[in-house]
């Protein structure tokens, strides 16, 4: 009997099973999932939860299922974790106050600081203004239904500026309202064992503070600016190059085993989840907002490995998933790579979709998506370079997905810095079983629908550069004058495509 890929995650009261969906598994493949001497219960999704457990209590948790007619199971011995001492943050010594308008930064900082592996951080109903704050390693953090942890919309209130990276470059950038560990490229992670979940939101000043960030750090930079104009007009817009230093919502450096779980986490000033040189980052039906937000990203691995994303839903102003490893020339120096990454189960309520890119420069491999329901999104999947990147990305599939299109190509925009020797490549990718809707989501309000390629492939005009070893296995794609666009490629698959009027 085949063994299945197993994950085990566990709280005080929870486990939590996730699996790799097998390779011959059907597009509607279900799951027999057991809980020690308890009946099977039959799930329609690559992971499940058993809740309203004993803290410290062994389980033995098992899945099966057929598929391409081979019996396929697995099972793990998991320990809930022991009870922690729930800490009140309304509570002396702390006592912040949920009112939504008292600042509770130095009250919430010290709460965090006297955190230990034995604690859990506790905010009960109400909405906690804050500024920057910091934690460490082997933290719980606990938001109660109701509860908000509001980060301000003042720019002072995330100081002091922190080492951080943005579009691919290391830089000073002001904290974000959760931060944990210390970046460091050349070294391993300095922050571990941190949980933050519960049934809650962590929100930032979104947009409001975005320009407010942006206009401070113009003023700052008018003298170089002025002297740069021409690298200006290379840049998206005029807020790029000031926008670079906007605080996260949440900035993971040089971190390990980190799971978010349960929250909504909304309205970041660029974007809300970031992990940088970490390894084993965990993020689980979560909920992420940043509608009207300038590079609102939702979940951003950079330069990390194992991360995984899944039973979550998008309404974002940018990229829902945006994964990245360094733009050039740094990131080709520093040479760390975005790898083993997964994205299951989510869906798209509007956003830019699942992207690679485009600062990719220390390369992106084994990157995973299966059962992601995207229809409502901009770009549906894309992969995006520059010429200039470097770098590679490779062994990337993308199964069993409603998208509006599959897109690799290079794009003109964020391309300042020194160019790498030779131009990246994209290869080594397989597209199965995907309906392609052939019709992208241009506006938030639902009502602007444009057609688009649904296959569209565009490698580097440089032999060897081309996109190259791509698949496309059991494709239904929307019917009309667009079908496949394809330039400077090599070695593509198409096989068993379908066109239909509708999909």
């Amino acid at each position: 009997m085949e063994k299945l890929l197993l994950n085990v995650l566990a709280t005080d009261s929870a486990v939590t099973l996730w699996w790799e969906k097998p390779a011959k598994a059907s597009r509607d493949q279900h799951y027999e999932v057991t809980h020690d001497d308890g009946e099977a219960i039959d799930v329609g999704c690559s992971h499940y939860t058993f809740d309203g457990l004993a803290p410290a209590s062994a389980h033995t948790v098992s899945v099966r299922c057929t598929a391409g007619g081979e019996a396929m199971c697995a099972q793990a011995e998991i320990v809930t974790r022991a009870a922690r001492r729930r800490v009140d943050v309304t509570q002396p010594p702390y006592c912040a106050v949920g009112d939504g308008q008292t600042l509770n930064t130095a009250a919430l900082q010290r709460a965090l600081d006297d955190a230990s592996a034995d604690t859990c951080v506790v905010f009960p109903a109400g909405v906690y203004m804050t500024g920057a704050l910091r934690g460490h390693s082997h933290t719980e953090i606990w938001l109660d239904e109701g509860a908000v942890l509001q980060g301000t919309a003042n720019v002072e209130d995330y100081l002091p500026r922190i080492r951080s990276r943005f579009e691919g470059t290391e830089m000073e950038c002001y904290s974000s309202v959760l931060n944990f560990g210390e970046l460091d490229h050349a070294s391993g992670p300095n922050c571990e064992d941190i949980l933050i979940h519960g049934h809650g939101t962590i929100a930032s000043g979104g947009q409001t503070l975005a320009l407010r960030v942006i206009e401070s750090e113009r003023e700052r930079l008018k003298d170089f600016l002025a002297a740069n104009a021409a690298l200006v007009a290379t840049c998206e817009n005029d807020h790029t190059i000031p926008g670079r230093v906007r605080p996260r919502l949440i900035n993971l450096s040089n971190c390990k085993d980190v799971r978010i779980s349960g929250l909504t986490l909304q309205n970041g000033a660029c974007w809300n989840v970031h992990m940088i040189y970490c390894d084993g980052i965990v993020t689980d039906h979560c909920t992420f907002r940043s509608e009207g937000v300038w590079n609102g990203d939702g979940w951003d691995p950079d330069s990390s490995e194992n991360c995984t994303l899944f039973a979550s839903q998008f309404y974002t102003g940018d990229d829902a998933v945006a994964i990245k490893s360094g733009k050039n020339p740094e990131g080709n120096v520093i040479n760390k790579p975005t790898r083993h990454v997964r994205v299951f189960d989510c869906y798209s309520a509007f956003g830019h979709g699942i992207v690679i890119g485009s600062e990719m420069s220390g390369g992106v491999e084994d990157v995973a998506i299966w059962d992601c329901d995207l229809r409502i999104s901009m770009s549906g999947f894309e992969i995006k370079a520059t010429k200039k990147r470097g770098g590679y990305v490779r062994h990337v599939s993308v199964r069993d997905c409603v998208i509006p299109r599959v897109m690799m190509h290079s794009v003109l925009y964020n391309d300042d810095g020194i160019g790498a020797a030779v131009p990246p490549v994209l290869s080594d990718c397989l597209f199965e079983r995907l309906q392609l809707t052939g019709m992208y989501q241009a506006s938030h309000d639902g009502g602007d629908l444009r057609p688009c390629w649904p296959i569209e492939l565009i490698g580097f005009d440089v032999p060897g550069h081309e996109a190259r070893n791509i698949t496309f296995r059991d494709v239904t794609m929307a019917n009309g004058d667009m079908g496949v666009m394809m330039k400077y490629t090599k070695d593509v698959t198409l096989e068993r495509i379908t066109c239909q009027q509708e999909v």
